[in-house]
């Protein structure tokens, strides 16, 4: 499958930030404002969209209204193999390269590639490494996995290199959705020196000041969930 939006997402020197809307936490009218402010912001270059659990059983009649209401990409960023739609513009190929369940790192990703090629969705092959972030997340109780203690640069600098030279097209550092504590800067400039794939870092960064020194550290995206379903002005100070 050609990586058209891959290449013009994050091989062109973009930076910038994606919104992630969980389909069980927000409902179709505040995805509306959502959208209709991220269009607004140029540091927004696209939106994702997934959820680690899935209780809302219209998961492609969500994808299909989020695409009504913007002209940014639509990319599914998925929990399990149910979160696949035709919709969409592209899906993070996501495999929790940081744990050893077999489900994350194969399972769910045999289950879902014969539906992306039938819909002709771009599968964006992601490397998803759990960072610990100070209280147990959804993503790490659901996909049965233990993160990467923060304070083992050296053990996520070695997941990092191992998944590009696997072949991944993108690292995912993630801290979790509503993190205690962020991705360390410093792991963030240690895989960004050493890995050459583009970054995407995200949980936890619920102020503009932790996403300016996420950026700095050397993240070529960040992603922001929780913090736009709290405060939806939130999305102005990025």
């Amino acid at each position: 499958m050609l990586q058209k939006l891959y290449k013009k997402l994050f091989l062109e020197g973009n930076r910038g930030v994606f919104i992630l809307l969980d389909p069980d936490r927000i409902d179709t009218e505040s995805v509306r404002d959502v959208l209709k402010r991220a269009e607004k912001n140029k540091a927004v270059k696209g939106i994702f969209v997934g959820t680690s659990l899935l209780m809302n059983p219209f998961f492609d009649n969500f994808i299909q209204k989020v695409k009504e209401n913007t002209t940014l990409p639509v990319i599914i960023f998925p929990g399990s193999h149910y979160q696949v739609s035709k919709h969409a513009d592209a899906i993070l190929f996501l495999s929790v390269v940081s744990g050893r369940n077999p489900n994350v790192l194969i399972g769910e990703q045999v289950r879902m590639a014969p539906l992306i090629q039938h819909f002709g969705i771009e599968p964006i092959p992601t490397a998803y490494i759990l960072i610990e972030s100070g209280n147990v997340t959804s993503v790490e109780f659901i996909s049965g996995t233990r993160p990467i203690p923060r304070d083992k640069i050296d053990i996520a600098l070695a997941h990092a290199l191992a998944s590009w030279m696997l072949g991944f097209k993108l690292i995912y550092l993630e801290a979790g959705s509503g993190a205690r504590l962020p991705v360390p800067e410093e792991m963030i400039r240690k895989i960004k020196e050493k890995v050459p794939l583009p970054l995407v870092v995200g949980g936890g960064l619920n102020t503009k000041e932790k996403i300016d020194r996420t950026f700095k550290a050397g993240a070529d995206f960040v992603v922001i969930g929780n913090a736009i379903e709290a405060n939806i002005n939130f999305l102005e100070e990025v």
